[in-house]
């Protein structure tokens, strides 16, 4: 796997970097306590969902799968922590063999999930288990905020299509993996030529105010940029004078112009004078895109307005205000031994202050109604009942350290589209 692929610098030659300095020092010390060895189960949770949302939405899982692929300490990297003294001898030789061995059950990626759903379960001694915490987070609770924030909005939308947009309002690599979470969650392309490159996700585009600016006149530039990709491109009309700029790109482009973009101002207005203005001058068939700072509630109010698709960028990346998930990753069940038949006991962090989880080895289940409307989500432990049998969430992604369920990205989008629309509209 190329760390290209991943969204790293291609000088980065592995994903073992990406953790916590004690998930290390916890190694070194479960290794010559003898307990590094005993078989454990992680559980990947949410205690509770961001304030007015009533589900989240599972995003990232296919780049967990290639970061445990490539989580490997190869010489640079054991070099530099032996050079900073973070671990001792004996751990650096085991880092030095480390690959991912146990077993990987998780929430196909675009499902839906709901506070306390099990949506990842990482299986395996210990050790190998522990040193993935914080890469396994980081890819989660970054990717299922912005498929949440993304749903949210296509739900807003309705059958209108939305553009992500937000690569200049977050980290590069950062906005290579939002794209991608926001095809998941139901956007239809991006602006983004990385996330093209990566993930295969389509990419639209044509101008910028610059490009006015830069020429003599409004005409110039819409001249320019029609003799340049045709009659059917967009143009923005918000640089000057909105009523101005609509009646040149027409005369400019014809009847046949295919969007104009609004960027600023009162967007529901605009909106409805713009199209009653193209309809007057016979461009009964040009679209109307707007951009400007949306989220899921200016989408909800623009919902009457004669708008033909959105361009989301700021609200997108940063999770529509609610930028992670937070999810945490636990320890809920470890062998009585390190003896590899001796039994799972379940544990849990028993604290106050709202931070407790609880114990065992968890499944997940969708019961439905006699109209076969999902009505509950089941979790628990033990035997699962023979009626919910049929309707388990967890699929194994990783058997015996081998990936085992890699899927096409539009996959995951196709499997969202359709848990959105399961649960009844309480739940949505």
């Amino acid at each position: 796997m190329n760390p290209a692929d991943l969204g790293l610098p291609v000088d980065v030659p592995s994903t073992a970097l990406f953790t916590d300095h004690y998930e290390l020092t916890m190694l070194q010390a479960a290794l010559a306590n003898g307990t590094a060895e005993r078989r454990s189960v992680f559980e990947v949770f949410t205690r509770r969902l961001p304030e007015g949302r009533r589900y989240g939405v599972v995003a990232g899982t296919g780049r967990v799968l290639d970061a445990v692929e490539n989580f490997r300490f190869d010489g640079a990297v054991l070099e530099f922590l032996r050079e900073r003294a973070v671990v001792d001898m004996r751990t650096l030789d085991w880092l030095a063999s480390y690959r991912f061995s146990g077993d990987i059950w998780g929430y196909p990626e675009g499902e839906v999930y709901f506070p306390g759903s099990p949506v990842l379960r990482v299986e395996g001694s210990f050790a190998e288990c522990v040193l993935l915490e914080t890469v396994v987070l980081s890819i989660l609770n970054h990717d299922s905020a912005i498929a949440a924030a993304a749903s949210r909005m296509a739900s807003a939308a309705g059958d209108r299509p939305l553009i992500e947009m937000g690569a200049r309002r977050t980290h590069e690599l950062a906005a290579v993996a939002a794209s991608r979470a926001a095809y998941v969650g139901g956007f239809t392309s991006t602006s983004d030529l990385a996330a093209g490159f990566r993930y295969g996700i389509p990419t639209v585009g044509t101008s910028a105010h610059a490009f006015t600016l830069v020429h003599d006149s409004e005409r110039d530039a819409f001249t320019a940029q029609v003799a340049s990709l045709g009659s059917g491109t967009t143009l923005l009309v918000d640089t000057y004078d909105v009523a101005e700029a609509v009646r040149t790109a027409v005369e400019v482009a014809g009847t046949d112009l295919g969007a104009v973009r609004i960027d600023s101002g009162d967007l529901l207005l605009v909106a409805h004078r713009v199209r009653q203005q193209l309809d007057e001058l016979g461009a009964t068939r040009t679209r109307i895109v707007v951009t400007s700072d949306l989220d899921e509630y200016a989408i909800a109010s623009l919902a009457a307005a004669p708008v033909d698709a959105y361009g989301v960028g700021t609200q997108l990346v940063t999770g529509s205000g609610h930028p992670t998930c937070s999810m945490v990753y636990k320890l809920v069940a470890r062998a009585a031994s390190a003896d590899p038949k001796a039994p799972l006991v379940p544990v849990a962090k028993k604290s106050s202050g709202g931070k407790t989880s609880v114990g065992g080895r968890k499944w997940a289940a969708r019961r439905r109604d006699s109209a076969g409307v999902a009505e509950a989500e089941v979790v628990g432990t033990g035997p699962v009942p023979a009626a919910l049998a049929g309707s388990q969430l967890l699929v194994q992604l990783v058997k015996a350290g081998e990936v085992v369920a890699r899927e096409p990205l539009e996959a995951a989008r196709d499997r969202h589209r359709a848990a959105r629309a399961g649960p009844p509209s309480a739940a949505r």
